[in-house]
């Protein structure tokens, strides 16, 4: 399994920045892809999921109304579209695989390599 996470980068505030999550090798049994950050002496926590069928979404509260998850099936990549990013969303964001529909971080079996992301005041 590989998750390919690319997209960061250093951004302005009020700025915008597209994640992408290029997966291959998942195993049949995948349901969601999610997306997570971890800030600096801080632990990891859950942004945004999407299954690979059907039109659930689920996004945190701290990026509801900013921040998009979609997904190309065919491309098998994942996608998050941050706008009017913030100081607090600096972070290193990771995408990761499960086998269920959830929010959970010890629910995500396989993880990507994260990218940075670094929002300037």
């Amino acid at each position: 399994v590989q998750l390919q996470a690319s997209g960061g980068g250093l951004v302005q505030a009020g700025g915008s920045l597209r994640l992408s999550c290029s997966a291959s090798g998942l195993p049949r049994s995948t349901y969601s892809m999610g997306w997570f950050r971890q800030a600096p002496g801080l632990g990891r926590e859950f942004v945004a999921a999407i299954p690979w069928s059907g039109s659930n979404i689920n996004y945190a509260d701290s990026v509801k109304g900013r921040f998009t998850i979609s997904r190309d099936n065919a491309k098998n990549t994942v996608y998050l579209q941050m706008n009017s990013l913030k100081p607090e969303d600096t972070a290193i964001y990771y995408c990761a695989s499960s086998g269920y529909w959830t929010t959970m971080i010890h629910e995500y079996d396989f993880w990507g390599q994260g990218t940075q992301v670094t929002v300037s005041s």
